[in-house]
């Protein structure tokens, strides 16, 4: 695994041994990225599920100005912080030893902290998707209003597997597949209705 463009171009990261964890692939990150340049100069990016980290490394790499990464898993947390010191980002980069839903809902945010969002539950862990997504897309003031306003919500998951159109306030704007994997992107409207829901 490597940094795949930015500062710290093909810097080799270091990722978690065996199949708990399951690391975006270099392929599918450049994918992302392709869509998230025009966004990630002086971005504020929250990694879900971070793993290795490397899909918070790489935005700070391509330009985000920090770099919040959500990982429960203690092996996988180990790799993610000795990635982040290898690459000297500690003073860009908060690591939070916590499940994702346990930590949205502690509410330690800001309201619009966020301009993009990537999560990446294991994919087995379909609940996962409906939880967190549901947590980002609640009415401000509970846990929801994480995003800036014109921030963005990304969700790897299998490509067989379809994510709802909308949770709460967010609504999905595209989706790109890529082999097995799809990317699903998501924004927040100011108003819902009760059409369209998928």
């Amino acid at each position: 695994m490597r940094v795949i463009a930015g500062r710290f171009r093909s810097r080799v990261l270091d990722a978690p041994v065996g199949r708990r964890t399951r690391p975006t692939s270099d392929r599918l990150r450049e994918t992302l990225f392709n869509v998230l340049t025009p966004r990630m100069e002086g971005a504020r990016f929250l990694d879900l599920y971070a793993g290795s980290g490397a899909v918070g490394l790489e935005a700070l790499s391509r330009g985000a100005r920090e770099a919040v990464m959500v990982e429960r898993d203690e092996a996988a947390l180990n790799v993610l912080r000795g990635n982040v010191a290898k690459l000297g980002l500690a003073a860009e980069c908060r690591t939070h030893a916590s499940g994702v839903a346990a930590w949205l809902k502690r509410g330690r945010t800001k309201a619009g902290e966020f301009d993009v969002v990537f999560l990446d539950p294991p994919y087995e862990a379909e609940d996962e998707y409906a939880l967190a997504l549901g947590l980002l897309g609640a009415a401000e003031g509970e846990h929801g209003g994480l995003l800036a306003r014109d921030g963005v919500v990304v969700a790897e998951h299998r490509k067989k597997q379809e994510l709802e159109v909308r949770y709460g306030r967010l609504r999905r704007t595209r989706v790109l597949k890529q082999g097995d994997a799809a990317l699903s992107f998501y924004c927040v409207e100011a108003q819902t209705t009760g059409a369209d829901k998928g």
